[in-house]
């Protein structure tokens, strides 16, 4: 009887250690590395004239809103490990590429918000310049994605796409700036290149840097005697057509912290202040959103917003 339970013992353990082993085996077998990607979008290369200068004023100077965090060194987008919600595609929405010739003769300026180095350029961007009723710094950093995609870069990639988009509808297109890779120019000197140009529209394309709140909001110059008083109406108009067609083509919420139904008028903008052509600012989401930065880091996203900010400046140029 002794030995009899010495080997039930012995089968029990043995069976015991298989079990274990089995065990560790299957869950070995379920483990999976997280999927990621990173796709590239296409660029557009656009000759753009070498910045004028514009004297600074003794103008006094105009109370700041508060500034958005400051952007940090520019890294390279991270890599997403989750895909955004789905949104329309341009077919869907009806933001295909635009009919060939249809923008001929016409001049579009644009401009990215600020630029890559202007971080490293403290003094120079802290520099006072006339805003026209005012005097503000010269640029500022911008903000970025809490995991380090700076506006910055966001905002030229945006242009680069809504740029090629213009030129092949046939539109002649002037950017303020073609890299990331320096700083400025001023807000002053980015308002006289589209008035040099003669432009027939202009736009600043920005990504905006909110601790609360989501969504994009279309900024329009006040009317000011002597500034932009032959402007504003106009440039008004253009607010609505671009907060048509973003809202359409991208489906972004308007935005929850600030303006009304995704507008804001401004007169302490020297890129508005100083403008004698119709434009507009456009933030096109909060990059300190969650929901809003999981959009502007997908370069599909880019692309559908350059389309949809394309189908806003082709109604405003031809009526329709």
């Amino acid at each position: 009887m002794l030995v009899t339970m010495m080997c039930s013992s012995r089968r029990a353990r043995s069976a015991l250690v298989a079990a274990t082993l089995l065990l560790g085996a299957c869950s070995r077998s379920s483990q999976r590395l997280p999927p990621t990607s990173s796709p590239a979008g296409p660029t557009a290369t656009v000759t753009t004239p070498a910045p004028p200068t514009v004297a600074p004023s003794s103008s006094p100077t105009l109370p700041a809103r508060p500034a958005p965090p400051l952007a940090p060194a520019p890294t390279a987008l991270p890599k997403a490990t989750t895909s955004p919600a789905p949104l329309p595609t341009a077919a869907t929405r009806g933001l295909g590429p635009l009919p060939t010739g249809g923008l001929a003769g016409r001049v579009v300026a644009i401009d990215p918000g600020h630029n890559g180095q202007n971080y490293a350029h403290t003094a120079e961007i802290n520099r006072l310049v006339n805003i026209g009723n005012g005097t503000k710094a010269c640029d500022t950093t911008g903000t970025a994605t809490r995991d380090g995609y700076s506006e910055a870069a966001y905002n030229l990639d945006v242009v680069q796409r809504l740029a090629s988009l213009l030129s092949a509808a046939g539109a002649r297109v002037v950017l303020t700036r073609a890299d990331n890779s320096g700083w400025g120019p001023c807000i002053d000197q980015r308002a006289a290149i589209a008035n040099q140009a003669h432009a027939d529209v202009a736009i600043s394309i920005h990504a905006d840097g909110s601790t609360t709140g989501r969504g994009f909001h279309v900024i329009y110059p006040a009317s000011l005697p002597g500034l932009t008083a032959a402007i504003a109406a106009p440039s008004l108009r253009l607010a609505l057509d671009v907060r048509s067609a973003y809202a359409a083509g991208t489906g972004v919420p308007y935005s929850t912290y600030i303006g009304h139904a995704a507008l804001d008028q401004r007169s302490d903008l020297g890129g508005l202040n100083l403008s004698t052509v119709p434009k507009v600012f456009i933030e096109t989401g909060n990059m300190r959103d969650a929901a809003d930065a999981a959009l502007l880091e997908d370069p599909g996203f880019r692309q559908r917003a350059a389309q949809a900010l394309a189908a806003g400046l082709q109604a405003f140029l031809t009526g329709h």
